[in-house]
């Protein structure tokens, strides 16, 4: 086991170059990707392999947005029969997120590392890296990163081939991935079998994102100690964050261990000064949090999960003070409405229906028993879809008519905000329309 760095102070959050950062020490992102021999001159070479027992005692957990335990994934691919399929999920589906697509671009080998002991853990020689190739930035560092390892001969027999990933917001779910793969299009399987038992032909499907395979990597060589080193007892190692929205660099990448504090992350690289109007943790399909409250609160998994919250995918998105919340939501929740897979009604005709009850209460077309409606239907979604993507789109709902009471109340009684055109203005990207 290397022993570089492995002694080096955890910092609370640093960008791609920061020292004490983990998954992004190494070369500033100006200089773009490393290189083979700079990741192994870095880093010594890829361990043979790493145990079970390892991944297990470092407690690493899925940095997709659903907190998995790695370990079990794995053991459930490992004790089902057949030879398994090994899956980089980088297809980052969330807009506004950038976490997956910044380690492609800067850090692919730490990433294929991760990926190569998790194949020869499990046995198998394939090794599936599906992206959105549209991102022409990290497809052309990962094939470039491909190519050097094969060159060198450096992953043994395990085979790497690169898939393109539909651009729809579905097609990063694990099930969907599956159905991709299969030659389908990216629709969530209604079976409740985890596709680490059965995914690709009936095969085990190991698949996780790109960031917990870098983790792996760094496990690896430097262990299952001092991985938990940083961040706390049931949140342990670092975590990729996004920052998006009216925050001094929308994009930015972040790495912070659990326990960094939002305004600690806001007020360094955020570029803030003081607590923003609200917060959406998690993507677009998380939690809408008074800015006041999130400026107290801990970016830690664990600690947001037991507040009613999430981190998710890792984003971190701060409303415009001149943004309308409500403007800014049904914007989302026409998005999150056009990206069903079309497989049962709690999507097809619930999330329209709620996208344009918001309408009409951005519009101030909403009376009192309107908004109960809408509270209603949101009740009804809950809970029925056959994934969980119209359970997101309602927490955003939720959230908002809760973080956003006040511009509630003046849309219903006035039609607008004080102040505000009540358009939404906070710069979150949404995929340009097809």
């Amino acid at each position: 086991m290397s022993t570089m760095h492995a002694a080096a102070p955890v910092v609370p959050f640093g960008t791609a170059g920061s020292p004490g950062t983990r998954l992004l020490a190494g070369p500033v992102a100006s200089e773009g990707m490393e290189t083979l021999q700079a990741h192994q001159s870095r880093l010594g070479e890829r361990p043979a392999t790493i145990t079970l027992d390892e991944l297990v005692a470092s407690g690493l957990t899925g940095r997709g947005g659903g907190s998995f335990p790695f370990a079990r994934k794995i053991q459930l691919a490992a004790s089902r029969a057949g030879t398994a399929v090994v899956v980089v999920n980088a297809s980052e589906s969330e807009p506004a997120s950038r976490k997956d697509v910044t380690l492609l671009e800067l850090r692919p080998h730490l990433v294929l590392d991760g990926a190569v002991l998790a194949a020869n853990v499990l046995g198998t020689r394939d090794l599936i890296v599906y992206l959105h190739s549209a991102r022409t930035a990290s497809t052309s560092a990962l094939l470039a990163a491909v190519a050097e390892r094969r060159a060198a001969g450096c992953d043994g027999a395990v085979s790497i081939r690169v898939v393109d990933s539909p651009a729809a917001y579905l097609a990063g779910e694990s099930s969907a991935v599956v159905s991709v793969l299969e030659g389908r299009g990216p629709v969530p399987s209604l079976r409740p079998i985890p596709v680490a038992a059965v995914g690709v032909g009936g095969r085990p499907t190991l698949v996780s994102n790109a960031e917990t395979y870098a983790h792996v990597a760094l496990i690896a060589r430097f262990g299952a100690a001092w991985f938990n080193a940083g961040g706390t007892q049931r949140a342990p190692g670092s975590t990729l964050v996004t920052l998006a929205g009216a925050v001094a660099s929308p994009g930015l990448v972040v790495e912070i261990v659990a326990g960094t504090g939002v305004r600690d992350l806001l007020a360094g690289p955020g570029g803030l000064t003081q607590p923003p109007r609200a917060v959406l943790l998690g993507g677009y399909a998380g939690s809408w949090v008074p800015g006041e409250a999130a400026w107290s609160m801990p970016l830690d998994r664990d600690w947001l999960s037991a507040a009613g919250t999430s981190l998710g995918c890792g984003l971190v998105a701060v409303l415009a003070q001149t943004a309308c919340g409500l403007a800014e939501t049904l914007r989302l929740l026409d998005y999150l409405a056009s990206q069903s897979a079309g497989q049962c009604g709690p999507c097809v005709l619930g999330l329209p229906e709620l996208a344009e009850r918001f309408r009409a209460l951005v519009e101030g077309r909403t009376s009192r028993r309107q908004l109960r409606r809408i509270r209603e239907l949101a009740v009804a979604i809950r809970g029925r879809g056959a994934c969980a993507h119209p359970d997101g789109a309602v927490q955003l709902a939720e959230t908002a008519l809760a973080v956003f009471e006040a511009e509630v109340r003046n849309h219903a009684r006035h039609g607008s905000c004080p102040g505000r055109l009540c358009v939404a203005s906070s710069g979150l990207p949404l995929p340009a329309a097809p």
